[in-house]
């Protein structure tokens, strides 16, 4: 085989392997379809046993506290070990919702009703690293695990988890997508 055929193949391979690698997104709609606006905001959140919840009110247009985002770990009863977290958005405004990250109050294996669990167990309902993009009332919420470790590592308990937090008002789906040329 001539260098350059060579060449020209490993690139192909390449491109193929780098195009697989990219993360999945899976998109939902919330249960939630009112008008309500958010202050945009993006943060990461470093979770482990020793630091396994994070909270943080998300503000409406008008700078009002108005929705709590809340991490948490799942422990099994009787464990002391992590095996996901859970993500929750409650509407300060209507207590009696405390996830409105849910597609529907019904639970299901729905992946699009399961972007609130922060699983990576390969059997789980959504990749774990995919791209979570969840609309709720007038605003998206994207979540997206960076990173995540297992101690062991060929057991189910977590001793780490980065996720990537977004609130936008603009539809990250199509900020994603590929401009034209000209």
């Amino acid at each position: 085989m001539k260098p350059t055929l060579i060449a020209t193949v490993l690139l192909f391979c390449a491109a193929a392997g780098h195009a697989q690698k990219e993360p999945a997104v899976v998109y939902a709609e919330s249960f939630r379809h009112g008008p309500t606006h958010i202050t945009d905001a993006s943060f990461e959140v470093k979770l482990n046993p020793q630091n396994s919840v994070f909270f943080d009110r998300i503000r409406d247009t008008y700078g009002n506290d108005r929705y709590l985002l809340t991490v948490v770990p799942e422990i099994p009863e009787g464990e002391e070990h992590v095996i996901s977290w859970q993500v929750r958005l409650t509407d300060l405004h209507h207590l009696i919702y405390n996830n409105v990250l849910l597609e529907s109050q019904e639970p299901s294996s729905d992946p699009g009703n399961n972007l609130w669990q922060l699983n990576p167990n390969r059997l789980g309902p959504v990749p774990a690293k995919a791209q979570r993009i969840m609309k709720v009332d007038g605003f998206y919420v994207s979540l997206q695990v960076t990173a995540y470790h297992f101690t062991p590592l060929e057991s189910p308990y977590l001793d780490s988890m980065t996720v990537q937090v977004k609130f936008t008002n603009a539809d990250p789906r199509t900020a994603q997508s590929p401009t034209a040329g000209p």
